[in-house]
């Protein structure tokens, strides 16, 4: 019988304690090389949480040097266009705790941010922040309370960079075609991927 783990020692009990040097690597700020890190990385991962405890996490990405470190415990970046749904902004400002995962492509290590953030408008620095002529009206900025790096495991396992891995054109579903089964949708899956296509093209900035 499945049996479910409700508590922490519980969960050590299968796992056991980390090394003192696991448990003790994160740090405060921003030292030089992961600001270095962060001036390479295109990509990262947004993760934010409601008040009622509801989380989201979503896919940022523009040019490598677009996240701004502004000091050693404060990052930077730009909102750009989107849905208008604003899942991230709304439970940044009721709820400010946020975790950001680093990519660099080709790299297995990924770099590890927690801290609390704020929506901010008139922000001098937003001048920096546009891209293709294109200046953010907002930005969002993040405390820095914890920083460290996760190892290459996960890469590893997964073989993301290795384009031998890759699924086969065709293996997985497009879009469309996700769009048009979520929702029931009569418009054909092409239809909505062309839309796609183009929106991503002309409303990026």
């Amino acid at each position: 019988m499945t049996r479910e783990l409700r508590t922490t020692a519980e969960l050590r009990e299968f796992i056991g304690e980390p090394t003192q040097a696991v448990a003790e690597k994160a740090i405060d700020h921003v030292d030089a090389a992961s600001a270095r890190f962060i001036a390479a990385s295109p990509f990262f991962l947004l993760a934010t949480t409601a008040p009622d405890g509801s989380c989201d996490v979503s896919p940022r990405g523009d040019p490598a040097g677009s996240v701004l470190v502004l000091d050693e415990h404060t990052l930077a970046f730009g909102d750009r266009k989107g849905n208008r749904r604003l899942d991230s902004m709304i439970n940044i400002v009721q709820h400010a705790q946020v975790g950001m995962i680093f990519l660099v492509p080709g790299r297995g290590d990924t770099l590890r941010v927690n801290g609390r953030a704020r929506v901010v408008a008139d922000a001098p620095y937003l001048p920096q922040l546009a891209v293709a002529g294109v200046t953010p009206q907002l930005a969002v900025e993040v405390r820095v309370e914890e920083l460290f790096l996760h190892c290459t495991k996960a890469f590893a396992r997964s073989a993301l960079w290795d384009t031998a891995s890759w699924p086969a054109k065709g293996e997985v579903p497009t879009a469309g075609q996700m769009v048009r089964s979520q929702h029931k949708l009569p418009t054909p899956a092409e239809v909505i991927d062309k839309m796609l296509r183009h929106d991503a093209k002309v409303n990026r900035y």
